[in-house]
């Protein structure tokens, strides 16, 4: 069985991390890889309605998973520490994904594709000097001036996204089991 690969799409607020994680799954899925996502948050998720059967199970019942299964979908509510290791929550969730396209994690020891716009940040996170600029697999930007020792893609290009799903699916970290 292939291990599943990991690679962490980052940027400054607003600059388009969302659309461009969703942008390359949907192109990875295309060319036929099962494709799974993992969205970093910073404050507590909040993702059913207060008094439903499922909060109520969750937060009266206090049960430390609550799964909702319904036709085509199911959710997950589970109480855990704050534990923001994608490549834990990769081997624990993403069974059988052949990549996991992570959203943030900029600090992770993770393959980076960088979103920069120039008409939202001054500067990337991107440091050619840092210990980890190797981590930096790509970066897409607006600004055409813009070079780095890592490949850089700019969003006028005609095929930039065929680009980066071939840099992306090349570079991502092999997750072993």
């Amino acid at each position: 069985m292939a291990s599943t690969r990991i690679i962490s799409i980052i940027g400054r607020k607003n600059s388009g991390k969302t659309t461009l994680a969703v942008a390359l799954a949907s192109e990875l899925v295309r060319r036929g890889h099962r494709v799974m996502t993992i969205k970093h948050g910073h404050h507590p998720a909040d993702a059913d309605r207060a008094g439903s059967d499922t909060w109520r199970h969750f937060h009266e019942g206090k049960a430390e998973r609550v799964l909702i299964a319904s036709p085509e979908l199911r959710v997950l509510f589970e109480r855990s520490p704050d534990n923001y290791d994608p490549i834990g929550l990769a081997r624990r969730y993403m069974d059988g994904a052949d990549i996991v396209i992570t959203e943030g994690y900029k600090s992770a020891p993770l393959p980076k594709i960088e979103v920069y716009r120039r008409a939202v940040n001054r500067h990337p996170l991107y440091d050619p000097t840092a210990p980890n600029a190797n981590q930096w697999v790509a970066i897409i930007t607006d600004d055409p001036g813009f070079h780095a020792e890592c490949s850089v893609l700019h969003f006028h290009d005609t095929i930039w996204l065929q680009l980066l799903a071939n840099l992306a699916w090349e570079h991502s970290l092999a997750v072993t089991p």
